[in-house]
């Protein structure tokens, strides 16, 4: 007898949450119903043949795992509690928000009370690794929920690292925080080198090909500065406002263990400047443009 099929709710379908929606509608053994807040992101999906949620309790309704790809923990929880009617006792939560620590202990007491099992799975990857299902999932959570879980992260991702059983305990979101620390360096320094490059009269190219091939060189310098040098900031593998929110997290969390994150305050601003400059839905490539006095 086939085994009964996985059903799967995917609250927030932004470009990440839209990505792995997708994928897990094209995967042999789901079901998937999706939710956003602004309807018309998520209706593309009913193409792939997800079934759009008029609201979270009606998309969660019956669900054996929620995955939840929101904005920011506010978002989170807001949209959780609209979901909390129809959610049942055991249901995994596949939570892969990036929320920041400071809300952590809020998203576990909620899943304490609703008697959910909580993953903690922020993901690392933009919109082309999750369009192709390539993601890298960190993911903390008990035991009797790994097996579901996993069956969703084969789908979304290419490697799961399990970061031990307590979602609660943030092994997972500071893992993340880590990660989005050095993304977000290279992210400024390649736009704040292009513009001193401009600045300067040297052509981009020339300090492109200097590099090219040596220690100073990588693949995420090429991927950002083609993005500048293109012009090429839509649609947006990781959005300005987006990653200006993980910088504040990522600071945020630095002041709550007492280290200095000098740089990663000033590239903060660079993003702010950038969102103030109309750029928030641009890739955050477009942050080179914070560089610059108009």
């Amino acid at each position: 007898m086939a085994s009964e099929p996985l059903r799967t709710a995917v609250l927030g379908t932004g470009i990440m949450g839209a990505a792995m929606a997708r994928n897990l509608c094209r995967a042999a053994g789901t079901r998937v119903r999706v939710w956003n807040r602004t309807r018309g992101r998520a209706e593309p999906l009913a193409g792939d043949g997800a079934l759009v949620a008029v609201d979270p309790a009606e998309a969660v309704e019956g669900a054996d795992v929620v995955l939840t790809a929101l904005h920011d923990g506010p978002a989170l929880l807001d949209v959780v509690r609209q979901a909390a009617p129809a959610l049942r006792p055991g249901t995994v939560w596949l939570q892969a928000t990036t929320a920041g620590l400071e809300v952590l202990p809020e998203i576990a007491e909620f899943a304490r009370e609703h008697r959910l099992l909580l993953v903690d799975a922020p993901v690392l990857g933009t919109r082309q690794p999750a369009e192709l299902g390539r993601l890298t999932v960190l993911a903390a959570g008990p035991r009797e929920a790994r097996e579901r879980a996993q069956k969703v992260f084969d789908v979304i991702g290419e490697r799961t690292l399990w970061l031990g059983e307590d979602a609660a305990g943030g092994a997972a979101t500071r893992l993340k925080l880590v990660c989005n620390s050095w993304v977000l360096a290279l992210n400024n320094a390649t736009g704040e080198t292009l513009a001193l490059a401009e600045g300067l009269g040297v052509d981009p190219q020339d300090f492109l090909d200097a590099v090219a091939g040596g220690p100073l060189d990588n693949g995420y310098l090429r991927t950002k500065a083609a993005a500048i040098l293109s012009g090429a900031l839509e649609p947006p593998s990781f959005a300005v406002a987006t990653a200006a929110k993980d910088a504040r997290l990522i600071v945020e969390a630095a002041r709550g263990c007492g280290i200095r994150m000098d740089l990663a305050e000033a590239g903060a601003e660079r993003l702010r400047r950038a969102g103030e400059q109309g750029r928030g839905g641009q890739d955050m490539a477009a942050a080179y443009y914070a560089g610059f006095d108009s």
